[in-house]
C-alpha cells in the first residue's frame, strides 16, 4: 500500500498551482475540467516522488480562507534535506511576503521545521 495523493480545495486554482510549482519545484499536469460539474484540476508532481498532490477549484463551494485549528487536514511537509535548507528557505518566503507562522526550531520529536502558509491559508512545514 501506498499514499497515491492528497487533495485540497481552492478558490484559485491557477494562483495555488503557480506557488507550488514557483516554490516547491513541482510539476503540473494538464488541467482537467469537468464543465457540467463546475470542476476542474491539476496533479502536482515532484520528480522521483510517486505521491502526488492534488488542487482543486469547484464554483459548487462555499471556500475559508481563515486560518484556525480545526479537525481533518492541518499540514503537509516537505523534507527539505537540512536544517540550513529549512533556514534558507525560510528566509526565502518571508523575503517573499509569504507569510511564516513558526519560526525555524527543533521540535519535541526531533524534527527540525518552520511552517508557513499556502496563498489559500494550508500550513506547509518545511523539515530535515
Amino acid at each position: 500500500m501506498r499514499l497515491e495523493h492528497i487533495a485540497i480545495w481552492t478558490k484559485d486554482l491557477e494562483r495555488l498551482k503557480t506557488f507550488y510549482v514557483k516554490y516547491f519545484g513541482m510539476k503540473a499536469n494538464e488541467k482537467y475540467i469537468n464543465l457540467k460539474k463546475g470542476f476542474s484540476s491539476y496533479f502536482l508532481s515532484i520528480d522521483g516522488e510517486s505521491t502526488r498532490f492534488e488542487i482543486m477549484q469547484t464554483d459548487q463551494l462555499e471556500l475559508s480562507t481563515e486560518v484556525k485549528e480545526r479537525i481533518g487536514l492541518t499540514h503537509f511537509a516537505f523534507d527539505v534535506g537540512s536544517q540550513e535548507k529549512v533556514d534558507q528557505m525560510t528566509a526565502a518566503f518571508r523575503k517573499e511576503g509569504i507569510v511564516i507562522v513558526g519560526e525555524p526550531r527543533l521540535t519535541g520529536d526531533g524534527y527540525y521545521e518552520s511552517v508557513l502558509l499556502d496563498p489559500d491559508g494550508n500550513r506547509i512545514e518545511l523539515m530535515a
